[in-house]
């Protein structure tokens, strides 16, 4: 969770807000089973009397209580009391403060007491008659009463105190219930109607009930706004950041990650972080929050039942450990699936067409099918281990229920506790299972985003090899040529050295061009000058200054770039054109596509510049998409000219003239051609000749006939001896 929560760390003050407002939530709703144990005990069966105070008792019930008063208890009725013309009313300020407990300490006995020795219950005369036959005085007509006041003070005082003993033997229920008969017996003899006093009391509560929840719903409502809004921007923050990272990587970083893997963790991935995020606070932070604050409420309640709590924490608990230990090390597997379906699809989407001349559709469906049964059926096996959980914990809840009524119903019966009470214990105990309920939901989706966390954290770690310096130096304008000096390169983790002590100069205002069998690293000497990859040994300069040394924006904008495999982007041919130059002209935007010879194609297309271009190029031909590629670097106008092996699609007139075209517009520039066709280069300045990553020869195409034996094997392949022999001539 914490690898999740550390990609929100600039949003802490949203997270903080939320917790603040999870605290509200669970306060809310942990104060509506209260209300409701409220309603039941006391609207219900208290009739609306909250507590065994009376607020105003007749003057024979105020002297009936003095009889079994001591003096400091008799001292705190009188200064809660007040006299009014025949009654006592209680002052307002003792029912509002802290006296009003001390209050009811001091009554409540002998509030029993008067209760039990006025009335007519079976109970009641069963006690009177049992403080008689004590006091040796036979029958039962007798007013107690009156015998308790002809008694002298200290044997009144004497007698009360050991009805009190008597009366602490009831449970705290018991005695309440009794004072609230009492006030109750005490309204009726005022003359109060009981049926307004206990609908006044329930639509009190119901009201304050009933604030509270839509208080609850607004606190939970905005919770859901702001963990979306913190999800979302999240993920755009992630987004961003793992495709910036990527767009610096250098070609050894891309070797090191897939293309299909790149694309889940940019989508897939920061998908499943969001969803988490989204939840993470409405679920996983809410569900600690309201379990403790639900296992508080029970142990202030009462402690006679948290054993109920206990088992049924220990159940969840079992449940959880049990399911996370056998699904957990498959979500990490189901990301690697992932990977493996799309990039089988995305090869059999990019290959389709070299599918379908060879004829291989079905070996690629049964290849598509089984990388999709895997994932399948890894997907099933968490699916169907984690569907054992939702009826799994309903089971559970379902049985605390009903362990929590059985035990109750016997609790209820012995007076220990009251309905309204094991209401909301019963309450309490769903939304502590809820709260473990929720986190293993949540148990589902964590996994699976702390793999995409990991996956992410990859990206984001990983050390680009390829870095501008601290200090740079600006590269001065003007055409200047590239110089390899002692140039050696090795590709991570290889062997050995892929170009070795390579050294030449492509002088400005002349073609430098290279060729070589397939695999001698024609390309891979001309991609360190664009430090797509950074050299192992010796140095690249442009004039004098070492391309280490230049900004790497700086140094790739004086270069044009046609990279073997001409890649197009969605949008229009005039937007391709204009990739590299994003501010050129409609007449730099034709001359280019002129000097390339694209014009011709693009002219007879009914939108011209404007035709779409499908991704990737797909609506143009090989050809057409090597021309639209050499149009963007031409209208770049840059100082540096990296074709390689651009003309390979191009037959040998367009060829001709594109060359033609192209050596009147950049006669100043430096041009460096990586080849394979000897037409293409034969006109060079400097020819390299490369073998096994060495230049096993340099010099025109004449010198190189006479002199190199490499060159003059790569000639005899593709000139006929009648060309050999005029050339040589």
């Amino acid at each position: 969770m914490f690898k999740i929560l550390k990609f929100a760390k600039k949003l802490w003050y949203i997270m903080v807000a939320i917790l603040v407002l999870l605290v509200v939530q669970v306060y809310c709703e942990l104060a509506l089973p209260g209300y409701t144990s409220d309603i039941v005990d006391v609207g219900i069966q208290n009739r609306g009397i909250e507590y065994p105070v009376p607020e105003e008792v007749t003057q024979e019930t105020y002297d009936a209580l003095i009889l079994f008063l001591t003096e400091e208890e008799k001292e705190i009725i009188d200064a809660c009391y007040e006299k009014a013309d025949k009654t006592y009313r209680v002052n307002k300020e003792v029912l509002e403060g802290e006296s009003l407990t001390d209050l009811k300490n001091a009554m409540l006995y002998a509030e029993m007491i008067v209760f039990f020795l006025t009335s007519d219950s079976n109970e009641a005369k069963a006690m009177q008659g049992e403080i008689l036959k004590g006091m040796g005085i036979p029958g039962e007509s007798t007013n107690i009463m009156d015998i308790f006041k002809a008694l002298p003070f200290k044997q009144r005082l004497a007698a009360a105190e050991d009805l009190k003993e008597k009366m602490k033997e009831y449970p705290d229920y018991m005695s309440e219930a009794a004072g609230i008969q009492f006030v109750a017996a005490e309204y009726e003899k005022l003359g109060m109607d009981m049926h307004d006093c206990q609908m006044n009391y329930l639509k009190r509560v119901g009201l304050e009930m009933l604030e509270i929840a839509v208080l609850s719903m607004m606190v939970s409502i905005l919770v859901g706004l702001l963990a979306s809004r913190l999800a979302a921007y999240t993920a755009k923050d992630v987004r961003e950041k793992v495709f910036t990272k990527v767009m610096g990587f250098s070609n050894a970083e891309m070797n090191q990650f897939s293309t299909s893997s790149l694309i889940t963790r940019c989508t897939n991935d920061v998908q499943q972080i969001q969803m988490v995020l989204t939840i993470l606070f409405r679920m996983v932070a809410f569900a600690p929050i309201m379990g403790l604050g639900a296992v508080f409420k029970v142990l202030a309640a009462t402690t006679s039942m948290a054993w109920v709590i206990v088992v049924a924490v220990l159940a969840v608990f079992m449940l959880i450990m049990v399911l996370m230990v056998v699904a957990m090390p498959k979500f990490k597997v189901m990301q690697k699936l992932v990977d493996g379906l799309n990039l089988v699809s995305r090869e059999i989407l990019t290959g389709l067409s070299v599918i379908r001349a060879f004829g291989r559709e079905k070996y690629e469906e049964e290849r598509f099918e089984n990388a999709s049964y895997k994932l399948m059926k890894t997907q099933l096996f968490t699916s169907r281990t984690m569907a054992l959980m939702m009826p799994t914990m309903m089971f559970i809840m379902n049985g605390v229920s009903v362990l929590i009524v059985w035990v109750g119903a016997g609790k209820i019966d012995a007076g220990e506790i009251q309905v309204g009470e094991m209401m909301a214990f019963l309450t309490y105990a769903m939304h502590i299972v809820m709260s473990f309920l929720m986190i293993s939901m949540v148990s589902i989706m964590l996994p699976r985003a702390a793999v995409a966390a990991d996956r992410i954290d990859e990206i984001l770690d990983s050390e680009t090899l390829i870095l501008d310096k601290e200090e740079t130096e600006e590269m001065p304008e003007g055409n200047m040529g590239v110089t390899f000096s002692h140039v050696s390169f090795g590709y991570p983790n290889a062997k050995e050295y892929a170009l070795t002590d390579i050294d030449f100069t492509a002088e400005a205002g002349k073609t430098t061009a290279i060729i070589g069998s397939t695999g001698c690293g024609k390309s891979t000497l001309v991609h360190l000058i664009p430090r797509l990859f950074d050299v192992s040994e010796g140095k690249i300069m442009i004039g004098d200054m070492d391309i280490r040394d230049i900004k790497m924006k700086e140094l790739r904008k004086r270069i044009g770039f046609v990279p073997q495999k001409g890649t197009l982007f969605s949008g229009t041919i005039s937007s391709n054109i204009r990739f590299g130059n994003v501010e050129a002209s409609e007449e730099t935007v034709v001359n280019a596509a002129e000097i390339a010879q694209a014009a011709e194609f693009i002219e007879e297309k009914e939108k011209k510049y404007e035709s779409d271009v499908a991704q990737g190029g797909n609506n143009v031909s090989g050809g057409q998409k090597q021309r639209l590629a050499i149009a963007r670097a031409i209208a770049k106008n840059p100082q540096i000219y990296v074709f390689d092996d651009s003309f390979s699609a191009l037959d040998y007139k367009t060829d001709v003239a594109l060359r033609k075209a192209l050596r009147d517009r950049v006669s100043g520039a430096t041009v460096i051609i990586v080849a394979q066709r000897i037409s293409t280069i034969m006109h060079a300045d400097k020819i390299l000749v490369l073998e096994d990553g060495k230049i096993v020869g340099q010099g025109t195409h004449q010198e190189l006939l006479k002199q190199n034996e490499v060159y003059q094997q790569i000639a005899a392949s593709q000139l006929s001896q009648k060309d050999l022999e005029g050339k040589v001539c």
